[in-house]
């Protein structure tokens, strides 16, 4: 009862800091990374633990929640996958998107290696991807708040997508490359709209299905859900069937917004005693997660943005760049994957996570939650990675 108790008063703190977030001009996401990685800490270290005598060990433990936790996750990272697939690849989004993502992948793989302790090669291999990767679904509503032009939009969109595409790709079969049997097992599962092709089953509705309920099974059962839901989107989009969602887009915007992130943020955050993960890391090691991230991000995306030439006349490259190193959704489910599977400690997970949250502030602060003078028209898009 205690344990129901504390996740109801979890998605009550959740919708109330979204609705003041909102208030401020703060998009969702924001206002609820802000309550995970500031409030929730606090609230689990001076009430729930030693009042409530609830550890983070037994708000995790009903089955029930593990099942929603399940759900939840299953539609996250099915509908990010969807946007990752989802690319029509041009020539300057390749272009920001390689320096994008090597120079921060590199300088996190030399973090990992040199000022982390000892780990094993996969965990500096998530450390490298941690570092590189940019949220898609938050940098585009970022980029429709301050309606920005519909061709660069389009543009820093693709790049985000090309590189969460490598970062996603990367991780899978790297993971998969350890035990064959958690490879092999999802990419026969991601051949199963071949199998109802042939059967002469070819309704949208009944591929996309499948798919999100083997997410939720590859994900309760801990097989490779990466390379299942890379593989699966990968054999639709060849036979061109297209992703049809389980739900309209405003309810699954809503579904997201008020249950799937704060459950998956809360899911991650009460497992870390924060104190103790914090102590775990010197100064220089919480220093080097918290700023080099940012640092090696926003020169990976300054040189890809020059290199490709400016999207518009009176584009900003400094503006495009901290635009570019937006984290969000992408990362938490990324660190939540890794946490789940005891790839990376939970000292480290709180840390990317911290950085996370100050690299999604960092255009608001720098007065991007204004509209540019020098643009007129609004920015449209035929999907909203919402």
């Amino acid at each position: 009862m205690m344990v129901a108790a504390f996740w109801l008063m979890a998605l009550v703190l959740f919708a109330m800091a979204t609705r003041i977030g909102r208030h401020f001009g703060l998009i969702p996401i924001v206002s609820q990374l802000l309550l995970a990685t500031f409030g929730l800490p606090l609230l689990m270290y001076f009430w729930i633990e030693p009042g409530w005598q609830l550890s983070g060990a037994d708000l995790i433990s009903p089955s029930w929640l593990k099942n929603l936790y399940s759900l939840s996750f299953a539609l996250l990272l099915g509908h990010i996958l969807s946007d990752v697939i989802d690319l029509r690849l041009e020539r300057q989004s390749l272009k920001i998107a390689l320096p994008s993502f090597c120079i921060p992948f590199a300088c996190g793989l030399a973090t990992a290696v040199w000022l982390l302790p000892p780990q094993p090669w996969i965990s500096s291999l998530a450390v490298g991807l941690l570092f590189a990767i940019t949220a898609i679904p938050v940098l585009y509503l970022y980029l429709r708040h301050i309606n920005y032009p519909p061709a660069a939009t389009r543009r820093l969109v693709q790049t985000a997508i090309l590189i969460d595409l490598i970062c996603w790709t990367l991780f899978a079969f790297a993971q998969g490359s350890l035990h064959l049997s958690s490879l092999l097992l999802p990419l026969a599962g991601a051949c199963l709209p071949l199998l109802l092709r042939l059967l002469g089953l070819r309704q949208p509705l009944l591929h996309s299905g499948c798919f999100f309920a083997l997410l939720v099974v590859a994900e309760h059962f801990k097989l490779n859900a990466l390379i299942f839901g890379i593989g699966y989107l990968l054999c639709m989009a060849a036979l061109k069937v297209p992703l049809v969602l389980p739900l309209s887009a405003t309810w699954m915007s809503r579904l997201q917004t008020w249950i799937a992130i704060p459950l998956i943020l809360t899911f991650g955050i009460v497992q870390i005693n924060v104190h103790s993960a914090i102590d775990s890391l010197s100064g220089m090691q919480l220093a080097a997660l918290l700023l080099l991230p940012i640092a090696s991000k926003l020169l990976g995306n300054w040189l890809g943005l020059g290199w490709a030439g400016a999207s518009f006349e009176g584009a900003s490259r400094w503006r495009e760049s901290l635009l570019l190193n937006i984290r969000g959704l992408s990362e938490i489910v990324f660190l939540n994957l890794l946490l789940q599977q005891q790839l990376i400690s939970p000292a480290l997970y709180f840390a990317l996570m911290l950085m996370g949250l100050i690299a999604t502030l960092l255009p608001a602060l720098a007065g991007m939650h204004r509209i540019p003078l020098n643009i007129a028209a609004p920015a449209r898009s035929t999907r909203a990675n919402s």
